[in-house]
């Protein structure tokens, strides 16, 4: 029969020893004994494998208060019986106090006592060597993990980098127009992206997207609507296709290609095409909050706009609207995660308190931007994007 384990047995008196080892032998373990108690902890260093420590309680050469030290030292989580040949309380509960898990006087005469005290040491033990084992593999998968989030983030910081450039030059500055932009992410990618660009020799097509969740899926989305402008870009220069000087055409292409996408994701959408010559603006909303604020000499005012947001339904439908812009403005185009550090705690407190912001500081998009607190942010609650078009006489 297979030992059931092994078992320290230390006695500086070699005949109780002999006795001890013999018993514990006849109830299924291997003795490893030893008449020194530094020999011993010598041993006990080198076999963390050991089952159970059987000492005797008064051994020459031991004193328990250091004993119960060193072993706390040495992390060693070995259950300990101890022996003696006096039947005193003081004793038991000394014993006790030094950590041992049981206390027996000799002679043994109830061996099966002894029995299932070794047996409940054996599967303490037992239960000790899986919560190590599991200490380590979680500590191992710790690791890991560690590792894996070091790569995950160093992937999201580079593709950070390369979204940063795929936002145009700001301020760009076209005779009386200036466009510029502000962006700061909730995480190292952002979902929310904006985006302007001449189109022939008198329009600047714009757009301001926020495309729901977080983070690279989100990311990826706005990379698909940069591609979609920049190819309805390139079909007006080669193919004469005006698609991109109308917001609600690119609008229901936006949609289309989102929801052909199939990765669960949907955008809310500004689309706006700004007419330098004549001064005018046609823009479209697709179910986005904040709605364009136009700042001018009469106060700040919203430009209203419906619409579902894209990549919801096959087939949503959306307005565009027409007008004739003063003849020195602001235009401000903010994603939603600017209400999420305003103030007041309702959307129509919010959208009341962002209007008198503008009513109040108006003079320039860089005084918005401080007023707003958004130059002293790294990061957000949510990702927060800005666009600002203004005219100058």
């Amino acid at each position: 029969m297979d030992p059931i384990g092994t078992a320290l047995v230390v006695d500086h008196d070699t005949a109780r020893l002999e006795v001890l080892a013999s018993l514990v032998s006849s109830l299924g373990f291997t003795p490893e004994n030893y008449t020194d108690a530094n020999a011993a902890r010598e041993y006990l260093s080198t076999r963390p494998d050991l089952d159970v420590i059987l000492c005797e309680m008064d051994m020459e050469g031991l004193t328990w208060d250091s004993a119960h030290r060193s072993l706390q030292e040495m992390d060693v989580q070995i259950p300990v019986i101890l022996f003696s040949d006096e039947a005193q309380a003081s004793r038991m509960m000394r014993a006790l106090r030094f950590g041992a898990s049981d206390f027996f006087v000799r002679p043994v005469d109830d061996v099966e006592a002894l029995q299932r005290s070794l047996d409940r040491c054996v599967r303490q033990r037992q239960v000790r060597r899986e919560l190590e084992q599991s200490r380590q593999r979680l500590q191992a998968a710790n690791t890991e993990l560690r590792g894996t989030i070091q790569v995950l983030e160093q992937d999201q910081q580079a593709g950070r980098q390369v979204q940063m450039r795929m936002l145009p030059a700001t301020p760009l500055v076209l005779n009386d127009y200036v466009f510029s932009h502000t962006v700061i992410p909730s995480l190292y990618l952002s979902g929310d992206f904006t985006d302007y660009f001449t189109v022939g020799d008198h329009f600047v097509t714009f757009f301001m997207a926020d495309v729901s969740g977080h983070g690279s899926s989100s990311a990826f989305a706005t990379v698909l609507l940069k591609n979609l402008f920049a190819r309805k870009r390139s079909d007006f220069l080669r193919q004469n296709d005006d698609t991109i000087l109308s917001p609600l055409a690119l609008l229901k292409r936006a949609n289309k290609e989102v929801m052909d996408l199939e990765v669960g994701k949907f955008a809310t959408m500004v689309v706006g095409v700004l007419d330098m010559k004549s001064n005018n603006l046609r823009y479209s909303v697709a179910g986005h909050l904040p709605q364009p604020v136009l700042v001018s000499g009469d106060g700040a005012r919203y430009l209203r706009g419906e619409g579902s947001a894209v990549g919801i339904m096959d087939d949503a439908s959306y307005e565009e609207h027409m007008i004739d812009l003063p003849d020195s403005f602001m235009l401000a185009l903010f994603s939603d995660g600017i209400l999420e550090i305003l103030p007041p705690k309702n959307l129509i407190e919010k959208e009341k308190y962002f209007l008198n912001v503008f009513e109040e500081t108006a003079n320039s998009p860089e005084e918005m931007v401080t007023r707003l607190g958004l130059d002293q942010a790294d990061t957000a609650p949510d990702d927060i994007a800005a666009l600002f078009i203004s005219k100058r006489n």
